[in-house]
């Protein structure tokens, strides 16, 4: 089913697990028994002899957050390593990461903005989701903005600590203009397209699926001034499921399991693209129109091709690391390896191949 190209022999797999602590037993029962099913169908139940865990497991309502998390669900992939997810929906990264550290929550999904918490040692990153390509910079035209130079002096909707804000960052840089030639209103991703389309602010840094939304009411005075891939050639802007540091220490190995999961949902995500934004729109009880023109929002072929390889990932969050050095999020550079949990990622891929 899977294109990825692990041919490990079951007992090689056995022998690398058993530092993990996964026993034989833990392994039984648990491979390539589900076929991918259409989203929102009800697999065949997996049938697993790993310990059952249940994660309280956050996301945001969006493709790009909730895709690969809800395909697991979906396809029945948690229930073959022994995991029961109870999702939890937030509307922004720094607000999960505070979750985590309460304990309110096991796991979540970030995207980009919310991992200078991680490097700042709030979280710790142990599965690499997907390259966003989600967010964007975009403009009222009927507010007199015809291009990035035009927002000085106007009011820019912006989630602090967001992906989103980094690309205004960007584009304020290239029209030559910083954050005090305009004024900057905090406000959740919800508050700023209302906004925007009541005419209360001029621009926003958001993401999708607010900018369908966006595009759809503003129509012909719909402008975008940037996104991420207009500065692919600058950073990476990865999504990534974390958990809290002292979790971290404790769990790994159900962590690697959750990660196995995951890996196999983004096979199904990059698939069933347009399939998955559908349930997902019944899920979240969202417009299924604005979900299914989100699909292009994310890097959902690469993330399959970066579960091959770790030392690919890890690139990827050094890329970012330099964002937030060159933006002042963050003070100092920080070894990948102290906030990105690598040996988990690593022993996921072990599990995945069982399971697939």
């Amino acid at each position: 089913m899977s294109n990825l190209d692990f041919t490990m022999s079951r007992r090689s797999l056995l022998a690398g697990l058993a530092g993990l602590g996964l026993a034989a037993t833990g392994l039984a029962g648990c491979g390539g028994g589900n076929e991918d099913k259409p989203a929102g169908s009800t697999p065949a139940k997996a049938e697993s002899s790993y310990d059952p865990v249940t994660l309280k497991v956050a996301y945001m309502p969006n493709l790009g957050s909730a895709g690969s998390l809800f395909a697991a669900i979906d396809q029945g992939y948690f229930e073959e390593v022994g995991i029961t997810v109870e999702p939890q929906q937030f509307q922004k990264g720094p607000a999960e990461i505070t979750a985590l550290q309460s304990g309110d929550i096991d796991i979540a999904q970030i995207g980009h903005g919310a991992h200078s918490l991680c490097i700042q040692g709030e979280a710790k990153i142990f599965a690499f989701d997907q390259l966003s390509k989600a967010d964007a910079v975009v403009a009222n035209k009927a507010k007199g903005i015809e291009k990035a130079a035009d927002l000085k002096g106007k009011t820019v909707g912006v989630a602090a600590g967001t992906s989103s804000e980094i690309i205004l960052q960007y584009v304020l840089e290239d029209a030559g203009l910083t954050k005090d030639d305009v004024t900057l209103t905090e406000m959740d991703v919800s508050g700023m397209t209302t906004a925007l389309i009541s005419g209360q602010i001029d621009a926003a840094a958001t993401w999708s699926p607010a900018t369908v939304t966006l595009e759809q009411e503003l129509g012909d005075d719909y402008l975008v001034l940037g996104t991420n891939v207009d500065y692919s050639d600058k950073v990476a802007f990865p999504g990534s499921y974390i958990c809290a540091v002292d979790y971290a220490e404790k769990n790994s190995e159900i962590l690697a399991r959750f990660g196995a999961a995951i890996i196999k949902a983004h096979i199904y995500r990059a698939e069933h693209t347009e399939d998955l934004a559908k349930m997902l729109a019944k899920e979240l009880e969202l417009p299924e129109d604005t979900l299914v023109a989100s699909v292009g929002e994310g890097d959902w072929e690469g993330a399959v091709e970066a579960d091959k390889d770790v030392e690919t990932v890890k690139g990827y969050y050094e890329a970012q690391q330099k964002v937030f050095l060159d933006g002042g999020a963050i003070d100092a550079e920080v070894p990948v390896e102290d906030y990105v949990l690598v040996d988990v990622m690593t022993d996921a891929q072990k599990v995945y191949a069982d399971i697939k």
